[in-house]
């Protein structure tokens, strides 16, 4: 048996196929989580309102579908919906920022996500306990009578 017969054809090795198709895989959920706008960061308020403003879509959900202390993770529009303290509704992307799994549920001021149990803040979307290191990005809602509607 000769050298060339125990080695495949030159190509890249599988660890760094592998590898790449990670480093892809994680820079479009970065990607897919930050907007480039530091504007959220800069207003703790982001994402909620107390005030009757109109969003201009289809309600999101009602406010009484987002229990006190809980939330509702919203898949086809990406985001989730909390409400930390009574009348109070904020709302994330519901991209988790470790490997991009979409999360899970909502209880006692905690977003869960499945995959590898990262924990978020249902007050600021930041990170509980890890393996995520970074927070979830915020979303506009806007809330006017009963009706919650992303801005």
């Amino acid at each position: 048996m000769t050298s060339a017969s125990l080695h495949p054809a030159a190509g890249p090795a599988r660890r760094t196929v592998v590898a790449a198709a990670g480093a892809a895989g994680l820079a479009a959920a970065l990607t897919a989580c930050g907007s480039g706008d530091d504007s959220d960061t800069a207003d703790p308020g982001a994402g909620s309102t107390g005030s009757a403003q109109d969003g201009g879509g289809a309600a999101l959900a009602r406010t009484a579908d987002i229990p006190e202390g809980g939330g509702k993770v919203f898949k086809d529009q990406g985001v989730v919906v909390t409400q930390p303290a009574a009348g109070t509704y904020k709302a994330f992307s519901s991209t988790c920022t470790h490997r991009g799994c979409t999360v899970g549920s909502v209880a006692d001021g905690v977003i869960l996500c499945p995959c590898h149990n990262s924990q978020f803040s249902a007050e600021d979307g930041s990170v509980k306990k890890g393996p995520a290191t970074q927070p979830l990005a915020s979303a506009k809602i806007t809330v006017s009578g009963d009706e919650i509607k992303l801005a």
